[in-house]
């Protein structure tokens, strides 16, 4: 893959599982970040950013697998974040080697409130750290990124030093970070033609532009950003991260496809002009925002754009009148052309194994035997409560039964609950412990969940504060199956968990259960505090 900035398309960064998963909750470990960096390739994303490979083993550990089995010739730039440090430095080259396309993004602050309250350093010797530390990347790849952050907030004059500076000493790729989310957009596009018209080497780099959403502008910034020559955006996935967020892939992405009209002049290209803007396989949108929703436990909110339950959803009478009419009446997108099918077949519990592989492979989803197995008997047990499977039940089934599993921990093996308006509700739970015990206990408690909660968290003896419950219906009717996703915290971690079952508590049961895990393997590698590195954005 070319490093070369294309005058054509937008190259898309995704950050997901480095910004994304900072996240509170969003953890995730090596074998779901490998998952999610697959189907971002499958995607078609420029650039992975894998990690921060110096925060924790773990991190180390996904960047180097994400290096070796997604990072080949044919693939993306697969990169890692690394603080202007040479221990930083050093353990992103050691972890992007297997790589074939290598990048190393680094970063210092700039602006002057970071300088005093965060970094306590003058401007020269911020310019002077910069200087030398892509130097020190650039003997390692060839491709290296430099970000100030939160540019959006430096003094200009002093930013444009910096980049000059940076470009000078080997940066390929200029980042210009919206740290906090500060910037409108009639103020995001100043910035960057200010910097191309002040930056007398900014035409040797890719213009890259990385903005948060805290004030709801990230897109918008993103977008005014490439209309002003930015030939690089840094996004995540159902616009997850720090904070509010980061501006979301799929809402640039088709921003770019349905108005392309519009975009297609700031590239120098006829307003009719047929050729794509990114390299995005847009019907891996739909597949890519659920499984990344899946295994951090992020729920997207129903009128989300782009991917949210309602965003092909009509019920107004006029809207609907509109929508029979003619489609674009009310649509400025199709279903389809994020992935999404308009024909919900429908399976039954009479349907065959072949029929159920069949509409998985028409859905995307392409199972070993094994976890084909695993997803038709829980189709069947589902497919024999409910009268009818869609689509929607198919995914939340496969999704449930296939997730990636942590190495050890905790498996329920028998729920029972006793509740009603005359009855103390009551729960008896059996578990099996990672070693192999089989545990049983009882307890009593104000609800049905809460009853559950107690005797899991007497069984498992993790302590933990239950931070988030809630529960979404994954289609309409009074059989639907529901999905829980709970937050557990512990000592300022958070820890997700999600699970389906037509029987909401079964499913708290098993979000729950699923969450400690999470929680349980942490403490069993003892990963170092959060706050023992700087995560940026």
């Amino acid at each position: 893959m070319s490093i070369e900035s294309p005058a054509d398309r937008i190259i898309i960064f995704d950050t997901t599982l480095r910004d994304g998963e900072q996240s509170p909750g969003a953890t995730l470990n090596v074998q779901e970040k490998l998952a999610i960096a697959h189907q971002l390739a499958l995607l078609g994303v420029d650039v992975i950013e894998a990690g921060f490979a110096v925060a924790s083993p773990g991190d180390f550990q996904a960047v180097k697998s994400i290096a070796e089995q997604v990072g080949k010739p044919d693939g993306p730039i697969i990169c890692s974040l690394a603080r202007a440090m040479r221990q930083d430095i050093q353990a992103a080259a050691e972890a992007l080697k297997p790589a074939a396309h290598p990048r190393i993004h680094t970063m210092i602050s700039t602006s002057d409130i970071h300088l005093k309250y965060q970094l306590n350093k003058s401007r020269s010797e911020v310019l002077a750290i910069a200087a030398s530390m892509i130097a020190y990347a650039k003997s390692f790849v060839d491709d290296v990124e430099f970000s100030p952050m939160d540019a959006s907030r430096t003094e200009p004059e002093f930013l444009y030093q910096v980049l000059e500076i940076a470009i000078a000493n080997g940066a390929t790729t200029i980042n210009i970070p919206d740290t906090v989310g500060y910037c409108t957009p009639k103020e995001m596009g100043n910035l960057i033609q200010g910097i191309r018209a002040n930056v007398p080497n900014i035409d040797q780099v890719i213009l890259s532009v990385h903005t948060q959403n805290d004030l709801g502008l990230a897109t918008a910034n993103a977008l005014a950003a490439i209309e002003h020559g930015v030939r690089q955006v840094e996004c995540t996935i159902n616009g997850i991260g720090e904070r509010a967020g980061n501006a979301a892939l799929e809402e640039i992405v088709m921003a770019l496809q349905v108005r392309k009209p519009f975009f297609n002049p700031f590239f120098g290209r006829a307003a009719d002009a047929e050729a794509p803007l990114t390299n995005i396989k847009t019907q891996e949108i739909y597949k890519t925002s659920a499984l990344v929703s899946q295994l951090t436990g992020m729920l997207i909110q129903p009128n989300k754009a782009i991917v949210g339950a309602n965003a092909f959803a009509h019920e107004s009478g006029i809207h609907q009148d509109g929508i029979i009419k003619h489609r674009q009446t009310y649509e400025i997108m199709e279903a389809a052309s994020i992935g999404l099918p308009e024909n919900r077949i429908v399976l039954g519990k009479h349907s065959g194994r072949n029929a159920f592989r069949t509409r998985l492979k028409e859905l995307g989803f392409e199972l070993n035997e094994a976890d084909l197995n695993k997803a038709f008997n829980r189709f069947k047990e589902v497919a024999d409560k409910k009268k009818e499977m869609s689509d929607w039940d198919l995914e939340a089934i496969v999704r449930d039964q296939t997730q990636i599993q942590v190495e050890s921990g905790f498996q329920i093996e028998h729920i029972q609950v006793i509740c009603g308006d005359c009855t103390c509700p009551t729960a008896t739970i059996t578990i099996v412990t990672p070693d192999g015990k089989i545990l049983t206990d009882a307890t009593v408690g104000t609800g049905p969940v809460d009853a559950v909660y107690q005797v899991i968290n007497r069984l498992v003896q993790i302590p933990n504060q239950l931070m988030e419950f809630s529960v979404q219906s994954v289609t309409a009717g009074i059989d639907a199956l529901g999905t829980v996703t709970v937050r557990v915290g512990h000592e300022e971690r958070i820890f997700s968990g999600q699970a389906s079952d037509t029987d909401i508590v079964v499913a708290a049961a098993y979000a729950y259960m699923n969450a400690l895990n999470r929680l349980y393997r942490y403490l069993e590698i003892q990963r170092p505090p959060a706050d023992s590195v700087l995560m940026p954005t």
